[in-house]
């Protein structure tokens, strides 16, 4: 009779311990064992939280190379049914070889749940008949747990639910997480003391009012915001370090649609827009997308929404400063085109409704679709296309933590017909849906890669540009990161080839993510190792640093509401001269408005207790030593980029900690 020492680790989460009987069944090349029911002497206690305990599986002979596990719990009278969260299972055979089974899933029902042996295994090199068949199941079931669903025609698909709980256990939110993230407006106005506001359609009467709700939750950067929200360098830093620096790009030419001219910009003579355009001095954030948008209606009124163009220069002293705001597409006599040199309250007005352009590009657009629907389309088509065994799977799912559920939430509480965005913000409503068809034409593969986007915007050398000085250094860290563990996987290009569960994820992304766009650059296949490695870095990149960057300060930014108005209630001006405070208090949203949207960016930028930053994996899928080591290194240059930030934050007027790898979660999950 031969022994095998088998290891049961629970999980030490919330909830994870069973009562239930678990049985196990060890499955090897030449044979089986019986399925043996686990107990030793700690009993019902074996399987609490946090819990390692031992047993041991006879069999009459040796049962070879172990491929997979079988493990099912049965509920007793005293104990009915519940749900279980292994870790692994480590198994070491009568020969001394020591296998490792990672589950890290939720078992909450009575049927039987195969696992494999950790060695990671691609399709082609897996040829046991039944690690084969085990492989094949495994899939089959997932596409029935993980199905394509089309949310609205022209913008990525999304996993079909009927609610969080009709989700698959494993992608659910934690207990912990569940119990902090109760994701309604109303807890934000709660947690924020503005209840009973939500109600009030009235405008705002002065600046002190919005400034009094605005004391109930102040960040140090949101109190900068207040303080500083209408000064022009202020204005201009945002393009860069704010929470969407995806707009800006240096201007070489003037668009045929910005009749501006160097007296008009440069009345002093000091510059001359051909000469400063040559050196790379003159920017421009184009919202070129908001036109023909549809504008809401809220509280019964009509809003507005503009789609400006702004033109900035880099001044000597390197402060990036608006030069001039036209508010329209299309040059009018209605539509004038904004300057510095205008009345205090024309050109704060103009900066005022870009701002309010800019909250729609970079809540539907940067953060929505670029970092959310995304992150989504990479993650189900992993769980449809690839089994646990797979490198890729080990190395990606880490990165679509709670990204489903996080998805699912936002697409009820937020855009759907009674979301705060589609109520209160002034792309609500059917201008939603329109924008993003437009927003998904834009996005190509290449705006994707940092490096590539930072080169095709030509902001290689603008100076105090954090987000692309962090971003670089993240990207190259992630790229070095994925390079070495998959190029320990594919030795050769013809494996990337031969690999068809690798190649039905990328088909998938590129059908149901990218609707089958070719001229979105998004590969339909892979050919090479390099172009695999590019493509996931840019997956987790997106699913980690990315959002990071679009996300986390959403309060800081958006909390003093002038800086970052939801909507818009006032038509912009069509001839100067005819603004004063009075309209512009006008313009900004009324006091529901207002609170509901303070109270969603509030929610937004919180941080679960159950939060894991980038490069921290406590489920440990891989079972090799060289991934390991991979994800020390990679661990180790995260670590002193986060100090190299904190370091040169310590000497900023205004830190900027949204690519420190500290701060930055693993997935999309907030």
């Amino acid at each position: 009779m031969l022994s095998y020492d088998v290891t049961v680790s629970t999980a030490d989460i919330v909830a994870a311990t069973t009562f239930n009987n678990v049985f196990i069944k060890l499955v090897g090349e030449d044979g089986e064992s019986e399925r043996k029911w686990l107990i030793n002497f700690k009993g019902a206690a074996a399987f609490m939280k946090g819990m390692v305990s031992k047993f041991t599986v006879h069999c009459s002979e040796s049962i070879g190379k172990l491929v997979l596990i079988e493990l099912d719990k049965q509920g007793l009278l005293i104990f009915p049914e519940d749900s279980w969260f292994p870790s692994k299972v480590e198994v070491k055979s009568p020969e001394g070889d020591v296998y490792v089974f990672p589950i890290y899933r939720w078992i909450d029902d009575n049927q039987v749940h195969r696992f494999r042996e950790g060695t990671a295994l691609r399709v082609f090199e897996d040829t046991h008949l039944l690690g084969r068949h085990s492989r094949e199941r495994e899939l089959k079931e997932r596409e029935e747990d993980y199905r394509w669903d089309v949310y609205a025609e022209g913008i990525p698909h999304i996993m079909k639910a009927d609610g969080p709980l009709s989700l698959p256990a494993e992608v659910r939110f934690s207990f912990t997480k569940t119990t902090e993230f109760f994701f309604t407006a109303t807890a934000g106005l709660t947690e924020l003391q503005l209840k009973g506001l939500d109600d009030c359609e009235e405008n705002w009467p002065d600046i002190d009012s919005i400034d009094r709700v605005f004391c109930c939750k102040k960040t140090d950067i949101s109190e900068y915001v207040q303080d500083h929200w209408k000064e022009d360098s202020f204005f201009g830093y945002q393009f860069l370090n704010a929470v969407n620096p995806t707009m800006i790009r240096r201007c070489s030419a003037l668009p045929g649609n910005l009749p501006v001219t160097d007296e008009m910009v440069f009345s002093g003579g000091q510059f001359r827009l051909e000469e400063e355009m040559q050196k790379g001095n003159i920017f421009l954030c184009d919202y070129k997308s908001l036109d023909g948008i549809k504008a809401n209606t809220i509280n019964g009124k009509q809003q507005y929404l503009m789609a400006p163009l702004v033109l900035l220069h880099k001044t000597p002293d390197d402060k990036l400063m608006p030069i001039a705001i036209q508010l329209k597409q299309i040059p009018a006599g209605d539509n004038p085109i904004f300057f510095p040199s205008d009345s205090e309250y024309d050109w704060l007005t103009a900066k005022i409704f870009v701002r309010s352009a800019e909250f729609s590009e970079h809540q539907l657009n940067a953060h929505l679709l670029r970092t959310h629907l995304l992150a989504e389309v990479f993650a189900v088509s992993l769980l449809r296309n690839v089994p646990m065994v797979h490198p890729l799977y080990k190395l990606l799912i880490p990165h679509t933590r709670y990204t489903l559920q996080i998805n699912y939430l936002a697409r009820r509480r937020l855009i759907a017909e009674t979301g705060v965005f589609t109520e209160f913000s002034a792309t609500g409503g059917e201008g939603m849906i329109t924008f993003l068809k437009k927003s998904l034409s834009s996005v190509t593969y290449s705006s994707l890669c940092l490096p590539d986007n930072i080169s095709e915007r030509g902001l290689e050398s603008v100076p105090n540009f954090y987000y692309r000085d962090d971003g670089l250094r993240l990207w190259s860290i992630i790229n070095r990161f994925v390079q070495g563990v998959l190029s320990f996987y594919y030795k050769n290009d013809l494996e990337v080839k031969q690999d068809s569960e690798l190649q039905k994820w990328i088909q998938d992304i590129y059908e149901h993510g990218f609707l089958s766009q070719k001229d979105t650059g998004i590969p339909q296949s892979f050919s090479t190792v390099a172009e695999v490695v590019r493509f996931v870095t840019m997956v987790v990149f997106t699913c980690s640093a990315q959002h990071s960057a679009v996300n986390g300060g959403q309060y800081d930014y958006g909390g003093w509401m002038p800086n970052n108005p939801i909507t818009l209630q006032l038509p912009p001006p069509t001839t100067k001269g005819t603004t004063s405070e009075a309209t512009m208090l006008k313009t900004l949203p009324d006091v529901n408005a207002t609170v509901q949207g303070m109270a969603t960016m509030w929610l937004l930028s919180k941080r679960s207790t159950d939060f894991v930053s980038l490069g921290q994996y406590p489920e440990e899928h891989f079972s090799e030593e060289i991934p390991f080591t991979f994800i020390k290194d990679f661990q180790a240059e995260l670590r002193q980029l986060s100090a190299e930030i904190e370091a040169r934050n310590v000497d900023l007027e205004i830190p900027y900690t949204y690519m420190d790898p500290g701060d930055i979660e693993n997935s999309v999950a907030i």
